[in-house]
Order: structure tokens, then sequence, then C-alpha cells
């Protein structure tokens, strides 16, 4: 594989989607809620799973159900 495509790949598939959940609004709050049992809050959750699950991660995110 040429040194570009493996650039581009990693650049469209794993940096992009964390540049997206980090400044998208509709992730949530940067802080956990004052009386939740979890430390971490919902945009660090949603980084968490897309770090760990790259693409498929950030598909869950685009598609979640909002309600």
């Amino acid at each position: 594989m040429d040194t570009g495509i493996g650039w581009t790949v990693l650049v469209v598939f794993y940096i992009l989607p964390l540049l997206h959940v980090c400044l998208s609004p509709a992730a949530g709050p940067w802080r956990a809620s004052p009386g939740s049992a979890c430390p971490f809050s919902p945009r660090t959750g949603w980084l968490f799973i897309v770090l760990l699950s790259g693409p498929v991660g950030w598909l869950l995110f685009v598609f979640r159900r909002r309600g």
C-alpha cells in the first residue's frame, strides 16, 4: 500500500470522525450531570466508542436514535 493511501485512510476513517464527535453540538455536554453515577460525560463516552470502534462507532453516533 502506498504511504499516501495509508494516511488518507487514517485521516478519513479515524481522525475526521473523532473531530466530528468533538465539534458536534449533538454529542452532548463535556461535563457529566451533577447527580450521575458515571464520571464521564456523554461526549466523552462517544469519543471512546469512536476511538475504539473506528468507523463503526462513528456510524453508531451518526445514526443513533434521538429521543
